[in-house]
């Protein structure tokens, strides 16, 4: 019994999860939370962010024991005959260097910017999985669509056969339209199995993009929103919030901090030596305690770190100007398709408001001509094939403005 409820509960389960109707918001926080991309970029933002903790680190002391300026033969590091002291020493020493204030600070702040890039890379790489999905979501509708039109017009076709066959049986009708018809049925069936399949093709796409096994079933809310974008202005300041865009902006920045580092690497640094000695044969006991400095200003040590300087000069130099390219290639192609988009929508305006319409009327009254046998059923089939053919291709062109809305929300990195 306890087996037969355990099945029961899990063919619910899996008929719950089949019947799961998915919106686009949904989607797109799914993608967010679980995308592996996502989570790439999240574990390199915390190494980088765990790494610049240790930015203020002291260099590690050094320790040094052994003879000191003992002699090769043994014999004379006991005291002498006489009682004068032997000769060698057992030394033991320490050295530490003292890191700069300035310099540390200056590691610290590029090291904790580091990371500011890779979070802006992450939102880059978000937008782009996003538009991707909400390319296909939108495709998807658009099968949905088609293929409502297509079971409507199969049912009219289902329709003019049965009853040209009929006709034909009484004698009332001529059959020239009919295998036409048949045709066009099969046509449409086939169709739709293409559609079936490319709709499984985008359920599988999204499930990849939102990091979960790629046959979980589940419908999509069919609901879409054409914006309309044309009083939106295209300037600098809406693209300079791109992610991509202020990724180079906070490179721009670290190659700044980079060159503080260089420079703070050419001051001096200083440290301490302390040493004890036990001596040999009564030898008394001696220490030495010195100061030490490294002078990296000097002209043979600098070189690396001024041609460093120099270098991260150019690079910012050049980042600028990758951002300025990118910055008009942005605006071009937005106004561009800004413009697409816009004679698209006035495309299907015309086909709403004027072509749709007038072809259904055309079709009706075909319908009701042929009912009452003044008209010929390859008029009926005409009629109809123009009606099926503009539904159609409205909806492509319904499909074209979408992939342009997707395209244009990714280049304003809208989400």
């Amino acid at each position: 019994m306890k087996k037969i409820i355990l099945l029961l509960a899990t063919i619910l389960l899996v008929k719950t999860i089949s019947a799961q109707t998915l919106t686009l918001n949904a989607m797109i926080d799914s993608i967010s939370a679980s995308h592996p991309v996502v989570k790439m970029y999240n574990s390199e933002i915390r190494s980088m962010d765990e790494a610049a903790k240790g930015a203020k680190s002291w260099m590690p002391p050094e320790i040094s024991t052994g003879l000191w300026m003992a002699p090769y033969n043994i014999k004379m590091w006991k005291k002498g005959d006489m009682g004068e002291p032997g000769m060698g020493q057992y030394m033991i020493g320490g050295q530490q260097m003292f890191p700069s204030k300035k310099k540390q600070n200056a590691d610290a702040a590029y090291m904790e910017a580091m990371s500011s890039v890779e979070k802006e890379r992450k939102n880059a790489s978000l937008n782009d999985l996003v538009n991707e999905a909400k390319g296909y979501y939108y495709e998807w509708i658009m099968l949905k669509k088609k293929s409502a039109v297509l079971d409507q017009n199969e049912k009219l076709l289902d329709f003019m056969i049965k009853n040209a066959e009929i006709r034909y049986k009484n004698g009332l009708g001529k059959i020239n339209a009919y295998y036409k018809a048949k045709a066009a049925l099969g046509n449409i069936q086939n169709m739709q199995l293409m559609f079936e399949n490319d709709i499984k093709d985008k359920r599988i796409r999204i499930n990849a993009l939102m990091g979960r096994n790629a046959m979980i079933d589940f419908d999509i809310d069919t609901s879409y929103v054409l914006t309309d974008y044309s009083s939106l202005v295209f300037d600098s300041t809406l693209f300079y919030n791109r992610s991509d865009l202020k990724a180079i902006d906070k490179n721009i920045s670290l190659t700044f901090l980079k060159q503080e580092t260089e420079r703070q690497s050419l001051r001096p640094q200083f440290g301490i030596r302390y040493e004890h000695m036990f001596g040999f044969g009564g030898l008394p006991m001696q220490f030495s305690l010195m100061g030490m400095m490294k002078l990296p200003l000097a002209k043979w040590s600098s070189g690396m770190n001024k041609a460093n300087i120099e270098s991260l000069k150019w690079k910012a130099s050049a980042l600028q100007s990758q951002k300025e390219m990118m910055l008009n290639e942005y605006s071009g192609m937005a106004n561009a398709m800004r413009n697409e988009i816009s004679l698209k929508n006035k495309q299907l305006k015309l086909f709403e408001t004027n072509i749709i319409p007038a072809l259904k009327n055309n079709y009706k009254t075909m319908q009701l001509g042929y009912e009452q046998n003044t008209e010929e059923l390859f008029m009926i089939y005409d009629a109809w094939e123009s009606l099926n053919m503009t539904q159609l291709e409205y909806l492509e062109l319904l499909n074209q403005a979408l992939k342009l809305q997707v395209s244009l929300e990714r280049i304003i990195e809208k989400k």
